[in-house]
């Protein structure tokens, strides 16, 4: 028998030539936390307990995910482990899934002028010998506070079931569907519901106009539309001026001053001149990237209908001027002057989040991400 011939020397033999093209991943594991980053100026917090230092040590294998981030953590999933020891040859890929249940009770994405609330999905993953590596992407969430209020229906005896799910995998995914079904029922139950809100507006000297709203509850990305009604006003209104807002208040315990005061955003506008105008209307859209009404232990942000109102000081003629035409002909000559007052109003409205998939349209976050290990 002739022996096999022996391999050139220092090229591995029979499996080591394969392993020595591979490569060899130690770990990957994968959490999700949300950062709270405050103006000093404006809110004071506590010192933050986490006294760990802010850079990844190279000889380091923990995984620690808000590492190196600014602000402090208020919201963290435990770790879950994607894979340990694997080894990919050259070309091969694999696939993994990370799936996460989120806290209903947490605060939503949020960049206001005081506080902001920053979601991450952090990825670390290290090869062997190497240090650690981390991948954050950020992502928006969207709370509809009370939703843990409800029960789920106890009737999983008779759902549907899939062959192809693990059973303790296909019993979340149950709840999971229940509870997206849910909040899309309560949030259809709370906006949709219509009935006539009339508000007389008034100042000092007499009523101005009477204001008409079908409801007073929305979601992101609706429209907030009203009436103006002057006929039956005693002031004449020379111009009106409706704002949508938000009021970002920092709660009592946390604000760097007493007496401080709130912050506003102004999301739309509408101005009109309406002298003379017996009935008008106005539309505001709720964009779909801000963040619905809130509240936690440090911030609180609701939404308003600003009002200024624009009013003369006495009856406003017309002058009127005959012209050289026919004899019916008239000619209307606005006055050249007019003592006017000024007063505002502030409507309180609420504002609920919408369809997740509805506001991933205006998402500014990339689909995908890489990390280079």
């Amino acid at each position: 028998m002739v022996p096999p011939p022996k391999p050139p020397k220092g090229q591995p033999a029979g499996g080591e030539a394969a392993a020595a093209g591979s490569e060899m991943l130690a770990w990957a594991s994968a959490q999700v936390h949300c950062q709270l980053h405050a103006s000093e100026s404006r809110v004071a917090l506590p010192p933050s307990e986490d006294g760990r230092q802010d850079v990844q040590a190279e000889s380091e294998t923990v995984f620690v995910p808000n590492r190196g981030e600014r602000g402090q953590c208020v919201l963290s999933t435990p770790p879950k482990i994607l894979f340990c020891d694997l080894r990919l040859d050259p070309g091969e890929s694999k696939t993994y899934a990370y799936r996460e249940m989120l806290p209903v009770d947490g605060p939503p994405s949020f960049r206001g002028q005081a506080v902001k609330y920053v979601y991450k999905l952090t990825v670390g993953c290290q090869r062997v010998g190497s240090p650690i590596k981390l991948l954050r992407v950020p992502f928006r969430v969207l709370v509809l506070h009370g939703l843990k209020d409800y029960q789920l229906p106890q009737d999983e005896a008779v759902a549907p079931s899939n062959p192809f799910l693990e059973e303790e995998e296909e019993r979340g995914a149950k709840k999971d569907s229940r509870l997206a079904d849910l909040a899309t029922e309560l949030l259809m139950v709370a906006t949709s519901r219509r009935s006539l809100h009339l508000y007389n507006i008034s100042n000092s000297r007499g009523k101005v106009a009477t204001l008409c709203l079908f409801k007073t509850v929305y979601k992101l990305g609706e429209d907030v539309v009203g009436t103006f009604s002057f006929s039956e006003g005693d002031i004449p209104c020379l111009q009106y001026l409706v704002s949508l807002q938000t009021e970002e208040r920092v709660q009592e315990a946390f604000r760097r001053q007493r007496g401080q005061p709130a912050s506003y955003s102004t999301h739309a506008r509408q101005r009109e001149a309406c002298l003379h105008t017996a009935r008008t209307s106005f539309s505001l859209p709720v964009p779909l990237s801000t963040a619905p009404g809130f509240s936690t232990n440090i911030v609180s942000l609701k939404w308003r209908l600003h009002f200024e109102f624009v009013t003369s000081g006495g009856a406003v003629e017309m002058a009127v001027a005959a012209s050289e035409g026919p004899a019916e002909a008239v000619s209307w000559t606005g006055v050249e002057q007019v003592e006017v007052d000024t007063f505002s109003w502030d409507l309180p409205i609420k504002v609920l989040p919408t369809n997740p998939l509805l506001a991933s349209y205006v998402s500014q976050f990339p689909s995908s991400n890489a990390l280079t290990i």
